[in-house]
């Protein structure tokens, strides 16, 4: 992947995620925007989203990501010097659940090895 498209990507997720604050902190507060994939010619965007809470909470979120699509590319036109504004479709994200899952096992092993010190 180049370097513009990588800059292209971050540069969507950070506004991206800016909006969702700015104008929906309460619709959007268990919402986080983990990445953007934007194709070569700049013409379409995957938005990664992750959602605290359950499946349920996923879906409701993907819903309403889409009913603020327009919204949301608007704003992209306004702020972000580009050729094209991509078309945004809005992908959900599950690596979070399993991210959370895998520190706290990281812990608890940590946890066990300083008591296995102290015991020593």
């Amino acid at each position: 992947m180049s370097n513009r498209l990588l800059r292209v990507n971050e540069l969507l997720q950070r506004e991206v995620s800016a909006h969702l604050r700015r104008k929906h902190a309460g619709e959007s507060v268990g919402i986080t925007i983990t990445s953007v994939e934007v194709t070569g010619d700049l013409r379409e965007a995957k938005v990664y989203y992750s959602v605290l809470g359950k499946e349920e909470d996923a879906i409701k979120a993907g819903k309403w990501l889409l009913r603020k699509r327009d919204e949301i590319r608007e704003m992209l036109a306004k702020n972000v010097v580009i050729r094209h504004v991509p078309l945004l479709a809005f992908v959900h994200d599950n690596h979070a659940p399993r991210t959370v899952r895998i520190e706290e096992l990281l812990s608890e092993i940590d946890r066990k090895e300083k008591e296995k010190e102290k015991q020593s």
